[in-house]
């Protein structure tokens, strides 16, 4: 039997991962949805985040929330080069778009391992975290938790619901919504698919650096720390259907709390095993996922 105590303490751990996997899904989602791509070095952008946040925050001694700033725009930078030297050649020299996912797949794996290995020569291989941003903690009913986890979360709050209103509110955002549901309708309307792809790539990557960056207390940086977030935004991504944006803040908190709940009972390392079979199942029940796809053409390829 759990007590009180004990129960309150796994719920704030699943909220604070749900956080985290929030902000890291929405950025894989956005990008799936947008561009077809799989993008299975997604986790190397998360990496690029905390690598750059503890860089700034312990080397420059700068402010936590300019150093989780700093690893946003970073972030943001990086996959805009990124889609600009890799995507966009390979985009214009894809004859048959049916290989399109394919292609993508094969070539974010390696550039996976580049930004690994290229991280390992910049920084080395040990670890590089850090003791808190913030010194302190909250008492909540007697259970305390500490600030970099309360803030964690509230800025994985705030930047998912400003990047919500940026799709829903701004020309820009629907101009990438139009993209995802029609690329043929939306270059009919005058829409630069170029840079529409560019700036979905680049805002993929900032999402994931921030991920990296929030919870740099909790996860040190290390050149393979991507693994992880790679495998949990891909758990969302799947369970809530792919490219389906709007729904991945309720799968991040399904995984998040399957996982909490299995580490407890089970131990941490059948926690990927529990949601691995979550998702075993919705491939085989709902293929499309529990609020349905909205990839362009995906199950019909």
């Amino acid at each position: 039997m759990i007590s009180g105590q004990t129960l309150a303490s796994l719920l704030v751990a699943a909220i604070v991962r749900a956080g985290l996997y929030t902000l890291s899904a929405t950025g894989l989602s956005l990008i799936f949805g947008v561009m077809n791509v799989p993008n299975f070095a997604h986790g190397e952008l998360y990496m690029i985040g905390a690598y750059i946040a503890v860089f700034t925050f312990s080397g420059l001694n700068l402010p936590p929330l300019v150093a989780i700033l700093f690893a946003a725009v970073g972030g943001f930078i990086i996959g805009a080069a990124i889609e600009k030297s890799i995507f966009y050649p390979l985009r214009k020299r894809s004859e048959r778009r049916k290989l399109w996912i394919m292609n993508t797949f094969l070539v974010t794996v390696g550039l996976s391992l580049l930004l690994k290995n290229l991280i390992q020569v910049i920084a080395g291989t040990k670890y590089r975290g850090i003791d808190h941003y913030w010194q302190g903690g909250l008492d909540l009913a007697g259970l305390s938790i500490s600030v970099d986890r309360v803030v964690g979360v509230g800025i994985a709050i705030i930047v998912v619901i400003a990047f919500w209103l940026f799709l829903q509110k701004t020309t820009v955002g629907k101009a990438i919504r139009a993209t995802a549901q029609d690329e043929v309708g939306a270059k009919v309307v005058g829409i630069n698919l170029d840079n529409i792809h560019t700036l979905t790539f680049a805002l993929s990557a900032m999402l994931a650096s921030i991920a990296g960056a929030s919870l740099l207390s909790l996860n040190p940086a290390y050149p393979t720390m991507g693994l992880m977030p790679l495998f949990s935004s891909w758990f969302v991504v799947i369970l809530v259907g792919l490219g389906n944006i709007a729904a991945v803040p309720v799968g991040a908190l399904i995984i998040s709390l399957i996982e909490t709940f299995a580490a407890y009972g089970f131990g941490s390392g059948w926690q990927r095993l529990f949601s691995l079979a979550l998702i075993i199942l919705i491939l085989l029940f709902k293929p499309r996922g529990l609020f349905g796809s909205d990839v362009k053409g995906i199950w019909e390829r």
